[in-house]
């Protein structure tokens, strides 16, 4: 079932912190040990971050970036997700989701972070514009547009579909859209860009099957 978005809170995808993305699985390679990757996160001006997404840090543009190994610093094998948005999508039919004070403050703290903002209530059209303003971000870094763009709902819990769009480097996949969250909650909708390898799955479906298209994201991006 697809719900309407009450609240929304992001902080807009820069240039940089798109490069800074791209660029970590290259970079020179820090250990899983925690004084290590400390350290790095010290280095970027970077901080960790349990209360937003669990296990994550705080890069120094203030968005939320998780990966499902402990080091995401020079670990070509790692898939790594920036969050620069977070949606709360709204059950009409169900008061228990619907009404969820605690809900309410979750998004009130993402939309309290340094340079984030929010909207309440807002519509698909707004996420839309924040997802197209985050495409433009990585199109100017890449030099490319993305070569898949397409609507579909399939990689979150709840909430309305919106638009996917997916780069390729010589290595890994760049997809951007809406996907469950990681958190603690489980309600909650990101926006988010994932930089995850190409092995992950096939070889990229072509731009009219949906299906496949769809499937491609979620090997790339479930964990």
């Amino acid at each position: 079932m697809l719900f309407p978005v009450h609240a929304l809170a992001h902080r807009p995808l820069t240039v940089g912190a798109v490069a800074e993305l791209v660029g970590l699985p290259a970079e020179s390679d820090v250990s899983d040990g925690f004084e290590a990757v400390d350290a790095e996160v010290q280095r970027r001006g970077w901080c960790w971050e349990d209360s937003l997404v669990c296990d994550s840090f705080r890069t120094a543009e203030q968005h939320v970036l998780c990966s499902d190994h402990a080091s995401p610093f020079g670990n070509p094998d790692a898939r790594t997700f920036l969050v620069f948005g977070e949606l709360y999508p709204v059950d009409p039919h169900d008061e228990r989701m619907a009404n969820e004070s605690w809900l309410y403050g979750l998004m009130d703290r993402w939309q309290e972070q340094p340079g984030w903002s929010g909207r309440r209530p807002c519509t698909d059209q707004d996420c839309e514009a924040v997802l197209a303003q985050a495409a433009q971000a990585v199109t100017e870094h890449l030099g490319m547009p993305p070569e898949r763009t397409f609507s579909s709902s399939v990689t979150v819990v709840a909430g309305p579909a919106l638009t996917h769009r997916i780069w390729r480097t010589p290595t890994h996949a760049l997809i951007l859209g809406p996907t469950a969250d990681n958190g603690p909650y489980g309600y909650l909708t990101h926006l988010q860009l994932s930089c995850t390898p190409l092995t992950c799955g096939p070889d990229l479906p072509s731009a009219d099957d949906e299906d496949g298209l769809a499937g491609w994201i979620t090997a790339h991006i479930d964990w």
